[in-house]
């Protein structure tokens, strides 16, 4: 795959048939190698997970025009699917969950499922917007302008199937004294319960770590259909 100087992209060193991708997508302000010198690799290569890791270098400068994080995103995925994969996963940090959802939603059907910590979804202005109408169920978007990315993604997002078998497996994780953790609290409402970690922690990484550790003690690779669904 042909990837921008800065990203990671790392084989498993156990052999494994399933051909298990997991695309990483850092916060706003940080790179692959923050993703590597904090440890979320190393958690993989500590439980000897035969998955693949492609960290991209998805800094904040391609959010302000969502074309341009949908073309990395897209080229990426397309390249994946080349190169052999058959089980993609997305994982996000931060702004990292708002392309991992950009992903999910319009490529639904090529995901296997998706991590999500501490998810930025939208500014606290519009979060409150929709949880005032009783949640994304409930919110109705509006009018949206060119330029309007969080009311499109998270109108996106409610007309998704997310949370049944018709979309990919959902992980998320958030810290109980995040600043933003009123966009994860949306998704709850969303997707199973038993796939939602928390603890202590606010918008930071020894807070991501921790959760990251928490989703992949409950095995998330295990099984190569689409679980983690809302039954």
């Amino acid at each position: 795959m042909r990837l921008s100087a800065n990203a990671i992209y790392e084989m498993a060193p156990i052999a494994s048939g399933d051909n298990i991708l997991l695309i990483m997508l850092p916060g706003a302000r940080h790179t692959p190698q923050n993703l590597r010198e904090n440890g979320f690799i190393q958690a993989l290569r500590e439980r000897n997970l035969p998955v693949d890791v492609l960290a991209l270098d998805a800094h904040a400068d391609l959010y302000l025009d969502r074309a341009d994080i949908e073309q990395l995103l897209h080229q990426t995925l397309d390249a994946a699917c080349l190169h052999g994969y058959r089980r993609i996963w997305l994982f996000g940090i931060s702004l990292g969950g708002s392309g991992a959802m950009i992903c999910a939603t319009q490529r639904t059907a090529e995901i296997e499922g998706l991590f999500l910590l501490a998810p930025f979804l939208g500014t606290r202005g519009i979060v409150a917007e929709v949880e005032a109408a009783g949640g994304l169920a409930d919110w109705r978007p509006g009018e949206i302008g060119n330029r309007d990315h969080e009311r499109a993604l998270l109108e996106q997002i409610r007309c998704s199937p997310i949370g049944s078998d018709e979309f990919p497996a959902v992980y998320l994780g958030f810290g109980r004294e995040d600043r933003y953790r009123g966009a994860s609290m949306l998704l709850l409402k969303r997707i199973s319960p038993q796939y939602v970690v928390t603890r202590t922690g606010g918008h930071d990484w020894e807070t991501w770590k921790g959760l990251w550790n928490m989703m992949l003690d409950k095995k998330p690779f295990v099984v190569s259909s689409k679980a983690g669904k809302w039954k």
